[in-house]
């Protein structure tokens, strides 16, 4: 198969099957005697396990450890989990951050809809308060 074609089933730009390549996640296809990269079949269940990987928020050089893990015994399941679960305290603390925001700015914007002449700013004070300046 070749780049564009991959590329296309996989849902990335052949750029990215280069970079890939560059990375080591996809190793280097062999060539054509046009000079055309030749993937073979593997390389699409590998781009999509990549694509997977990434959908999960994984990382590409942890996307490339369960690669390689993938590749081993039934003891690469522990690495596995051991990755899965650090990447999923990662996401809840991220998540929690984000919950925070969203309930900060929810409140500000809550205060918008006071009628003007019954309301100062509150989301400039409160960013003005924030960096040292007031408004």
């Amino acid at each position: 198969m070749r780049t564009g074609e991959l590329a296309e089933q996989a849902g990335v730009n052949p750029q990215t099957l280069r970079y890939y390549e560059r990375r080591g996640l996809l190793a280097p296809p062999r060539r054509s005697t046009s000079g055309y990269r030749e993937y073979p079949p593997e390389a699409l269940s590998r781009l999509r396990f990549i694509k997977r990987a990434q959908a999960l928020g994984f990382t590409l050089d942890e996307t490339e450890e369960l690669l390689h893990l993938a590749d081993g015994g039934p003891a690469s399941c522990d690495s596995a989990r051991t990755l899965a679960t650090a990447r999923l305290t990662d996401i809840e603390a991220r998540v929690a951050d984000l919950t925070r925001m969203r309930d900060s700015l929810s409140d500000l914007v809550t205060r918008c809809d006071l009628p003007r002449r019954d309301r100062a700013c509150g989301l400039l004070h409160t960013l003005g308060e924030q960096t040292g300046e007031a408004r």
